[in-house]
């Protein structure tokens, strides 16, 4: 299948082997990264607070949290953030919020769950959908007036190359009738470029000043799978793909936060732009704005994928 055409951006220089030292002085800018406590998380809030952002780490798991935070530099906070619990997302965003009346500049939908056996969330929705999709919808959604509140903001939603696999079921979301965990991940990842399409084309038609970029890490040793899905007993598995992910094939979770930070910082980037590593297959690498499969930029798909988003999460953008 062919890659979808990559909208107009601003012209990157082929020679540019990006770093985190090439981002730009952050002071003043208030950030939250989801998934903060460990993997790209971790290394996305460290760069950002090493160059002088106020982050929120939000995490499910307020020690693993607290430890986290206290190997960073700069100023973080940590804040309990359950994804998969829409309750939990609502009183995220009402407390940041209240805490924080002077805004938002940057939101990093980071966190997720991979290949997970198929479990229901307190809500009734499928896990992977739930906490990579809806729970960052969601979230994005009732933090919008923040980030409106601030000039020239940026959302950027992490995706994945197994977005190539995934395929939107509609008339089977949840995998009711059929699930496999790795189509429900992919799902999940496709969905992410979507909802970041749709996003910015709303936007655009608001007026807004926000920016909404998505990112992948390539392959990247991460713990993601044992992080995955708390009390699943799956460590056979994990410890194989663990294996085969070691630093003989991936580049580390430092290198793998790399897109995500250029897709959060880099100047000019226009909206819609996907960043991803330079290497060979987009495995490994420095950043550079990469292409997304055909089904990526389906805008019937997006906008129906929308409306669904809305109906499921019950939250309805305030874009007036």
């Amino acid at each position: 299948m062919t890659d979808a055409p990559s909208p107009a951006f601003v012209q990157v220089p082929k020679h540019l082997k990006w770093t985190a030292a090439d981002m730009p002085d952050l002071t003043g800018r208030l950030a939250i990264v989801t998934g903060a406590n460990s993997g790209l998380g971790w290394w996305t809030t460290r760069a950002l607070a090493e160059h002088g952002a106020q982050v929120t780490m939000a995490v499910r798991n307020q020690g693993k949290g607290q430890a986290a935070a206290a190997q960073m530099p700069g100023s973080v906070e940590v804040e309990v953030l359950d994804l998969a619990d829409l309750g939990s997302v609502r009183a995220f965003a009402e407390r940041w919020s209240a805490a924080h009346p002077q805004g938002l500049d940057l939101l990093i939908n980071n966190a997720g769950i991979m290949a997970v056996p198929r479990r229901l969330t307190a809500d009734g929705y499928e896990t992977q959908f739930a906490t990579n999709h809806l729970g960052h919808f969601a979230l994005t959604g009732l933090l919008l007036p923040a980030l409106a509140a601030r000039p020239n903001t940026r959302v950027v939603t992490v995706s994945s190359q197994a977005h190539r696999f995934g395929r939107m079921q509609f008339d089977d979301l949840m995998g009711e009738r059929r699930y496999n965990a790795w189509r429900a991940y992919g799902q999940s990842k496709l969905a992410n470029l979507l909802f970041t399409s749709e996003l910015q084309r709303r936007l655009d038609l608001a007026g807004l000043s926000i920016t909404a970029c998505a990112a992948h890490p390539g392959f990247a040793a991460t713990n993601l799978i044992f992080d995955g899905f708390p009390g699943v007993e799956q460590r056979s598995i994990a410890d194989r793909i663990k294996a085969f992910g070691s630093r003989t094939f991936a580049q580390s979770a430092e290198q793998g936060a790399l897109p995500t930070l250029f897709a959060a910082t880099y100047p000019g980037l226009p909206g819609d732009t996907y960043v991803g590593p330079d290497g060979f297959g987009e495995q490994r690498g420095h950043p550079r704005i990469v292409a997304r499969s055909a089904p990526a930029s389906d805008p019937e798909d997006a906008r129906r994928l929308w409306q669904l988003s809305e109906e499921l999460t019950g939250i309805t953008y305030p874009f007036d």
